[in-house]
């Protein structure tokens, strides 16, 4: 559990900082791909060059990506927080040998709390994604208009998600009472 959480946590915190949660390939100009992530925007040469800029403003983003960093931020930090319950609860740790109960209640503090960091990962994930998709399939956009497709940084976080949940889930029931 403790594997599968700490994988979940450093998938996540990569996938916060990725420019690649979507993906943009100009059919007339095959030479250059357009990332785009939480932070920046990145265009890609053929040559190998790769051009970020930051997002101009906080408030000109599309409200899924504001709120998607705001939840990345969160469940980041609640990765951490849990990793840290749960190493605390570990048998193999030291700390609180004079009160296994203690012990018991940190494992499964940091199990939820790690369980809590996977959905605040699969949420922003999905909301991207489900944008991604509606704006793909919008048929008022003519067909000659590129569009968004799906980078991957939205797999690197569904991955992490599920890891972090995963995780939390067997450190939680393994905090039963022996």
């Amino acid at each position: 559990g403790m594997l599968l959480a700490l994988l979940g946590w450093g998938s996540s915190c990569v996938t916060t900082f990725l420019p690649l949660w979507k993906n943009l390939n100009l059919d007339l100009n095959e030479l250059e791909v357009w990332n785009m992530g939480l932070w920046q925007v990145c265009i890609t040469q053929e040559e190998g060059v790769v051009e970020c800029q930051a997002h101009g403003s906080f408030l000109a983003l599309p409200p899924e990506l504001r709120i998607s960093r705001l939840l990345m931020c969160l469940s980041n930090g609640l990765g951490l927080l849990g990793c840290l319950l749960a190493a605390l609860g570990l048998e193999g740790w030291r700390t609180c040998e004079d009160k296994p109960g203690r012990k018991q209640r940190l494992l499964l503090a940091g199990g939820v709390t790690l369980g809590m960091a996977g959905i605040t990962t699969l949420v922003p994930i999905s909301w991207v994604a489900y944008n991604t998709v509606l704006d793909f399939w919008d048929e008022t956009v003519p067909d000659i208009v590129p569009r968004w497709e799906f980078g991957e940084a939205t797999f690197l976080g569904w991955f992490a998600g599920a890891f972090l949940a995963a995780g939390g889930l067997l450190l939680a029931c393994s905090a039963r009472s022996t």
